[in-house]
């Protein structure tokens, strides 16, 4: 009985996602079929290779970053977040490859049509996800597709896990109590949460007994690794059971930077130090600087070349200082600047700059503290060394002292440099003359790491233009 139902479980989640799959196909081509209704133009050949390339290129992508994936348990916003990924990178190639063809103008689409299309596509997409979800969440409540589930060890994992499923009911994985481990401990704050929220509902043995008569569905292993010889008794016994077993790692005690699992040739491993821009998100990045730095390059060409006249005439020596700095996994790259001073350190002994430095040239103080001499790096963003937003690069032989000093400090390599970065606009940036202020700049690097989307890249491009250019710290 107990197969009957994980079997219609998981019958369920394919159920789901092949409802979701169908919505967005759906809405993808209707949409260009309401995009014809609303310029008066008939419904052609055209328009329908126009609608099944988009959903293609929109299907590939899917595969590519596992967008069909069972979402029980993500939140909402990152489902949404993923749809708006997918759609937009599908659009942006839909258009280059119509471009290359000829085809928007064979097929008779401007840039307003195709827009609308788009807009129509990312809004109706986002409603059919967000109603989908609401009618699961509403069948969940009244007790379809739901799964019940336990959590053995006392742990601090553990408490995570309750906190998260006790908060999240609309999940539909309904948290019956927990099993405690004689060599699992939590502190006592830690207690509270489990003794008054969560139903406490016996041994490890009880637990095996209740898996086996077939009252659970999926079972959380929240136990130290330590209790190796433990986990391996449970998941023997468990084999004769049909319950779903997770094993919940402890990240809690880690200094971990990015995390997320994955399979290298069928073998699951867990990535506790890894950089965010992977897959689809690399390629989000990547057009990210490309398409801004142009425009951004295009924009400022009559600054550059003001500043480069001006570097030439008020002192000797060449317009650009190219020096070298770790890039992305600690490759070295060249990152270019309009020179400011009158020395070109770049050896294994490198000087910060301090206020009123008498390095300075003519004019080198007022582009250190504008930011001006930095405005070359949308070169190196545009060719792939660096990117718009990041870390701040570091001469080398500021990297090689502080990596001895400062725990975590090479991490902020896993991503591009940046020309701007979230320790910047945070007011960190300037002369580090002492290692409370490298850590903190390290600080605020990681933590961007940590959190990066596309959204926070935007917010801090527009926070540059207010507070990062000109800083007290800026000399």
């Amino acid at each position: 009985m107990m197969s009957t139902v994980n079997h219609t479980r998981q019958a369920n989640a394919s159920v789901i996602s092949l409802l979701q799959r169908i919505s967005d196909l759906s809405i993808i081509y209707f949409s260009i079929l309401a995009l014809c209704y609303i310029n008066n133009e008939s419904f052609s050949i055209h328009s329908n290779i126009i609608a099944l390339l988009a959903i293609v290129i929109f299907q590939l992508i899917g595969g590519v970053s596992d967008f069909y994936r069972s979402w029980r348990g993500m939140s909402l916003f990152k489902e949404l977040l993923g749809f708006v990924k997918n759609w937009s990178l599908s659009a942006i190639i839909t258009v280059i490859i119509m471009l290359f063809t000829g085809g928007l103008e064979y097929f008779n689409i401007d840039d307003s049509s195709f827009l609308l299309w788009y807009f129509l596509v990312l809004i109706f997409g986002c409603l059919a996800r967000y109603l989908i979800r609401l009618t699961i969440n509403s069948l969940r409540s009244m007790g379809y597709n739901t799964r019940n589930v336990v959590i053995v060890g006392r742990t601090l994992p553990g408490v995570h896990l309750a906190k998260s499923l006790i908060s999240a009911p609309w999940l539909g994985l309904l948290l019956k109590g927990f099993y405690s481990s004689s060599e699992s401990t939590i502190t006592s704050q830690d207690n509270v949460v489990y003794d008054a929220d969560v139903t406490f509902l016996g041994s490890i043995d009880q637990m095996i007994m209740d898996a086996k008569s077939g009252d659970i569905d999926k079972i959380y292993i929240a136990l130290p690794m330590k209790n190796e010889k433990e986990i391996k008794k449970i998941m023997h016994e468990l084999a004769d059971t049909t319950c779903s077993v997770m094993l919940v790692p402890d990240l809690f005690s880690l200094e971990i930077l990015k995390h997320r699992s994955e399979e290298v040739n069928g073998i699951p491993v867990l990535s506790l130090c890894d950089t965010p821009l992977t897959g689809l998100n690399s390629i989000i990045k990547r057009l990210e600087d490309i398409v801004l730095s142009v425009i951004i390059l295009i924009f400022i060409s009559p600054v550059l070349f003001s500043i480069g006249c001006a570097v030439k005439f008020t002192s000797s020596g060449p317009i650009l200082f190219k020096q070298k700095r770790y890039g992305m996994d600690g490759k070295s790259i060249q990152v270019w600047k309009f020179r400011s001073m009158t020395v070109m350190e770049d050896g294994a002994k490198v000087t910060q700059a301090t206020k009123n430095d008498s390095r300075f040239t003519v004019i080198g103080g007022f582009l250190r503290k504008t930011s001006l001499d930095e405005l070359p790096q949308f070169f190196n963003t545009l060719i792939g060394d660096m990117s718009i937003v990041g870390p701040r690069p570091h001469a080398i032989a500021h990297n090689e002292e502080y990596r001895k000093i400062i725990q975590g400090y090479m991490l902020r390599h896993k991503v591009k440099p940046g020309i701007t970065g979230w320790a910047q606009i945070n007011g960190w940036r300037g002369e580090t003359d002492t290692n409370e202020k490298m850590e903190k700049r390290i600080q605020y690097d990681l933590e961007y790491i940590r959190n990066w989307s596309l959204w926070l890249d935007l917010k801090i491009i527009f926070l540059t233009v207010f507070k990062g250019f000109i800083n007290k710290s800026a000399y």
